[in-house]
């Protein structure tokens, strides 16, 4: 038989007040999530019941600029009687109040008599409302509805931010793909079609190679993806090259397979591949040697992706890096961004170079980081 420490059985399970802030606030986060998602009839149905618990009135509603999205408790026949009760809102602004000669009803026994409304405001505007309804206005109510809508409005700006970062990591991605130089196409279509006739074997084999690049580079869906996807499209790229430049392209890959699910950003190694070939390798004379090593660190995980070819000025480098658009042609700029937007100003590139001595850059991620997945 199992024995609590007698100071645990003793321990009082906290005051009134305890109980009703931690009841405050538990039924807070239970209304965020949905909130967090932005203002849609989904959102408003999964969040307006403890809306309704945290103000403890008859019916609460919560709506948009047009007209009522979700309702909670009694009274509902008076949804069509919203639209006129936000109109003062709207148009001046502020907290109002409606009494009964606002809120007709035929139901005696009906306890939505009076209406509080506040707007909701993102970004200094305003995108609907918070009404809470009850048989009599109080202080009380009045001071709870505008303080709640004041959190419902600071939720809905947390979900702007988050819809607004993701529309500018897509937008980074799609700057990416468009960097994805036309010389590589016709490069690698035109190696492809040498091969017709000499190996038509081959030419089927990267053409397939070249298909299956183009359709990861050109995805729709997904911010994140893991480093084993984003290497094999770095090898359908190589094989391409390694297609053009034959045997002065060599291509070295140490890759330790506890670090292959990692999940990283999309786009964020390939870039570097790419830069090593186009203005690393593609200009210098003699073999060039590319070598991709991918470390296991124990929390973290290090991929490093080398060059022997001509380097890079490390000013120049480091002003892209800076977010100079017109030195960053590669998207070296636009990968370290998105290295520190998902994981922290810690996880930016590490660019090692100098003119003639060719270029290492090196990229440490973490193996696991809260909300990021691919």
């Amino acid at each position: 038989m199992s024995v609590w420490p007698r100071f645990l059985r003793r321990t009082p399970l906290g005051t009134e007040a305890d109980r009703a802030t931690f009841h405050t606030l538990h039924t807070a986060s239970l209304a965020s999530p949905a909130l967090r998602e932005g203002l849609t009839t989904t959102s408003a149905e999964r969040s307006v019941k403890h809306l309704r618990a945290l103000l403890g009135s008859p019916a609460v509603a919560l709506t948009d600029t047009a007209g009522v999205l979700a309702w909670d408790g009694v009274g509902s026949h008076h949804t069509d009687q919203v639209p006129d009760l936000l109109r003062p809102v709207f148009e001046h602004g502020g907290t109002r109040t409606a009494d009964s000669g606002d809120l007709a009803c035929v139901d005696s026994t009906c306890p939505v008599r009076h209406a509080i409304a506040t707007p909701l405001v993102v970004e200094e505007r305003m995108v609907g409302a918070l009404l809470a309804f009850a048989p009599q206005p109080t202080a009380g109510l009045l001071l709870a509805t505008h303080e709640v809508a004041r959190w419902v409005s600071g939720q809905l700006e947390l979900a702007e931010l988050d819809a607004q970062r993701t529309r500018a990591m897509e937008a980074e991605v799609r700057a990416l793909r468009a960097q994805i130089s036309p010389h590589f196409i016709y490069n690698s279509l035109g190696a492809i079609a040498s091969f017709v006739r000499t190996d038509p074997d081959r030419a089927r084999e990267l053409l397939l190679e070249f298909a299956d690049f183009t359709r990861y580079s050109f995805r729709s869906h997904g911010e994140f993806t893991t480093l084993a996807e984003e290497l094999r499209s770095i090898e359908r790229y190589l094989l391409l090259e390694q297609a053009r430049f034959g045997d002065r392209l060599r291509v070295t890959l140490q890759i330790a397979p506890e670090v292959l699910p990692v999940t990283v950003p999309f786009l964020c190694i390939q870039p570097l591949a790419e830069n090593a070939v186009r203005h690393g390798l593609e200009a210098a004379e003699g073999v060039g040697h590319l070598s991709i090593v991918a470390r296991d660190l124990g929390q973290e995980c290090v991929i490093e992706v080398e060059d022997n070819g001509v380097g890079e000025d490390p000013e120049r480098v480091r002003r892209a890096l800076a977010g100079d658009e017109a030195l960053d042609s590669v998207g070296l700029g636009n990968v370290d961004a998105r290295l520190r937007n998902a994981f922290g100003d810690d996880y930016g590139l590490v660019v090692e170079t100098a003119r003639g001595a060719g270029t290492k850059v090196t990229v440490r991620v973490p193996k696991f980081a809260p909300g990021v997945h691919a």
